[in-house]
């Protein structure tokens, strides 16, 4: 069984791109290399419970385990050895990949209150976009009551041009949502 957003991307993400961007090879066509989601925990008395805890819910809605990021240097000022765990870290490519980003573009980002699209300021200068989400709560697999905290998460979207312009044209034709330009509001309520 084929994912729905890889046979979109087949039959008319593809297409699309190698027409607009005048690509004659289907392998130099953008396309999405991988989503990495990262969170922080920065709780100091119990941490190895806030990581475990975290641990089980990134699992639960990125359909993978996370693997545990260590500090690098020790920082007295947080309390922090070389070594400490600080944070957890999952790399989606593939399947699994295309089912999240399906996931957060359908279910998840329409639950955020006042949504009003995505920000275009998340291009990082490679054709990668950033997106933070505030809490992890707004993915369905999460229970509200089993989380200790709520905790933000990054997400990154790789993508495999270095340019921000078919980047954001890739993922416009995916779906993703983003903010319309304020001055095309201005003109639409005039």
């Amino acid at each position: 069984m084929t994912n729905r957003l890889v046979a979109k991307y087949q039959k008319e993400v593809l297409p699309k791109l190698k027409k607009e961007l005048g690509i004659k090879n289907d392998f130099a066509v953008p396309k999405i290399a991988k989503i990495i989601i990262a969170a922080g925990v920065t709780d100091e008395q119990h941490r190895h419970e806030a990581i475990k805890n975290m641990k089980e819910q990134m699992g639960l809605f990125t359909g993978q385990t996370p693997i545990i990021t260590k500090a690098k240097k020790s920082i007295a000022d947080f309390k922090l050895r070389e070594g400490d765990a600080v944070g957890l870290k999952v790399t989606l490519r593939r399947l699994r990949m295309y089912e999240f980003f399906d996931k957060l573009v359908s279910i998840v980002l329409p639950k955020v209150k006042d949504f009003q699209g995505v920000s275009l300021k998340g291009f990082d200068g490679h054709g990668n976009y950033n997106l933070g989400l505030t809490e992890q709560i707004i993915f369905p697999e999460v229970e509200y009551d089993k989380i200790d905290k709520v905790r933000g998460l990054q997400i990154s979207i790789v993508t495999s041009t270095p340019d921000d312009k078919q980047a954001k044209r890739l993922l416009e034709l995916f779906g993703f949502p983003f903010e319309k330009n304020t001055e095309q509001q201005k003109k639409q309520s005039v």
